[in-house]
């Protein structure tokens, strides 16, 4: 038999009747065939994933990975899945605390994959499963506290948190490590009667401490007049150190005069105006106790 499958005929001879078009197309065709091929049957993992095998539709006893899987040509199929930390913004959820302020929170979730088989088989959609939740529990958390509380005591509120999300999401293969209540806003009225309030405290504050103040510098006050009463010559030497600290600023002129020996001349005053009319009152000594205040001219001695 002549032709094509003429028996004893070479490939040559066959690439050489059929063409360099058809024999172009064949080669392309098997090259694209053993990519796919390579491709759908030969995996790479990378180290952060690990790929969970189905088998003829049921999964495998545990996930493979990471590196180089081979899986079983039109029985297994293999899908990756990210085990690595993975951070989830909560968005802003209006909520009512215990004494009935309305409050916008927000948050945020921090929670990897430790169950790769329960992360798929479990649930559909993990991401959005563990989103929602969190959402709700946000809610639910903020309206069992008071504002107060929701203010000053945060890391209550985020392990009451996580410990409700890490409740339900425990059976997907998803571990809640932490989470954290980022903002909370707050109206504008109970924000101008929140700023009063810390203003009239700090006002209290400053009163109390400047009382305090007072109370322990009349107590040293008293201690320094007690020591100054025993040496009369450190009230001159505390005369001469105000002296010294007024005459560093020089944008002033104070006239001052000495004390020190004021009362040697209100002395020496008083006695030239004695020994001018005897008769005058000594201005230095007071009148005595059921004394009037006017002069009685002294009786004159009688004798027997």
């Amino acid at each position: 038999m002549n032709g094509l499958y003429q028996r004893g005929t070479t490939s040559t001879d066959i690439l050489s009747q059929i063409g360099p078009q058809a024999a172009l197309i064949i080669g392309i065709v098997g090259f694209l065939f053993l990519i796919w091929f390579l491709r759908t049957f030969i995996r790479v993992v990378q180290e952060y994933e690990r790929a969970v095998v189905y088998r003829l539709g049921q999964v495998t006893r545990r996930p493979r990975g990471p590196g180089l899987i081979l899986l079983i040509p039109l029985l297994e199929r293999a899908q990756k899945i990210d085990i690595r930390l993975v951070t989830l913004a909560i968005q802003p959820q209006d909520c009512i605390t215990a004494d009935n302020v309305t409050v916008r929170v927000d948050a945020v979730a921090y929670f990897k994959v430790t169950d790769p088989i329960k992360a798929l088989v479990n649930v559909r959609d993990y991401m959005q499963a563990t989103l929602q939740i969190a959402q709700t529990s946000l809610r639910s958390a903020v309206g069992q506290v008071e504002l107060d509380t929701l203010l000053s005591h945060r890391d209550e509120i985020n392990n009451r948190l996580g410990e409700i999300i890490d409740k339900h999401t425990i059976a997907w293969g998803v571990d809640v490590s932490v989470v954290e209540v980022k903002d909370i806003q707050l109206p504008d009225q109970m924000v101008r009667a929140m700023a009063k309030q810390a203003e009239a405290e700090r006002e209290k504050r400053a009163k109390l401490i400047h009382a305090q103040g007072e109370y322990d510098a009349s107590e040293r006050l008293q201690a320094a007049a007690a020591v100054i009463a025993k040496e009369p010559a450190a009230l001159q030497l505390r005369y001469l150190q105000t002296l010294a600290e007024i005459s560093i600023e020089k944008n002033s002129t104070i006239v001052l005069y000495d004390t020190a020996n004021l009362h040697v001349a209100i002395n020496r005053i008083l006695g030239a105006i004695e020994d001018a009319n005897p008769n005058v009152m000594n201005l230095t000594q007071a009148p005595q106790n059921g004394q009037s205040g006017h002069n009685t001219p002294p009786r004159a001695a009688t004798g027997d």
